[in-house]
């Protein structure tokens, strides 16, 4: 078995737990064929009915599917997704979710990150995800600092923590795959102070030189640094005020995973 294959089996059996005479739907695009497939192997092994569907790539996160593919989610037990781009936040994931279908959704991934971040543990990851989500939830307060110069605090009283398990054994259970995160939305306009952003952000990869990101009552004000922060003000400065929203705290809790410039892992990372 290779490195691919075995990946594949634990996102199957472990983290989806696939039982057979299931419906699995695997839907992938040109880019992730051979992701696909494999998962798709891997469900035809489990005893399912497997099912592969390849769509074009969608053009941008968030397009929907073509309608039939979207109706075949609904009807299925089990959807993997290896896109290009993301299925996460569309009608037709939350419409099968609804209706039952357990979904993991693997946007962007890659033979490379895919063979790392599933050789993990899935059980202590869920652990680890489940008890600092539970301390996300019994605080009132988080603050973050760190050597290179982060220090903000921001509100989290009444919110709650929600862990990122790898683990979609139940009716309408959702996540990516990767996982490994424990996450909570802050309340909105109380974040206050300074990030130093040193490992990668999403669109630009990994920094080399590092930003600094002032931030004031939850939304980023001011960002400093060369070429790199002008390119992250190019990307922000057409999307309007909620663009520099603080809206997110996500603590990585996969082991396996590290910064690569790919936000699928980045945000696992621990």
């Amino acid at each position: 078995m290779n490195q691919l294959q075995k990946a594949a089996r634990v996102a199957v059996a472990r983290c989806m737990s696939v039982k057979s005479g299931e419906t699995v739907l695997v839907i992938t695009d040109q880019p992730r064929r051979k992701i696909g497939y494999a998962l798709w192997e891997e469900a035809k092994r489990s005893g399912a009915e497997a099912i592969l569907t390849e769509i074009i790539p969608r053009k941008i996160h968030s397009e929907e599917p073509p309608r039939p593919v979207a109706e075949l989610m609904k009807n299925a037990d089990v959807v993997l997704a290896p896109t290009t781009k993301s299925l996460t936040h569309t009608d037709a994931r939350r419409e099968a979710c609804s209706q039952g279908t357990r979904i993991a959704t693997l946007p962007g991934i890659t033979e490379e990150i895919m063979t790392r971040t599933l050789d993990a543990d899935y059980q202590k990851i869920a652990a680890r995800s489940r008890k600092i989500a539970l301390m996300l939830t019994k605080a009132h307060q988080v603050r973050l600092t760190t050597p290179g110069g982060t220090d903000i605090a921001m509100s989290v009283e009444g919110r709650k923590g929600y862990a990122d398990t790898g683990l979609y054994h139940q009716k309408g259970d959702f996540g990516n795959l990767p996982a490994g995160e424990a996450f909570l939305a802050p309340i909105e306009g109380s974040s206050q102070g300074t990030i130093w952003v040193d490992g990668a952000i999403a669109d630009l990869g990994v920094l080399k030189e590092g930003i600094r990101l002032v931030v004031k009552d939850g939304f980023v004000t001011e960002i400093l640094g060369r070429t790199e922060a002008e390119k992250l003000k190019t990307l922000l400065s057409p999307l309007g005020k909620l663009a520099y929203n603080i809206a997110e705290l996500g603590i990585g809790t996969n082991d396996k995973a590290i910064v690569t410039g790919n936000v699928l892992e980045d945000e696992k990372a621990d």
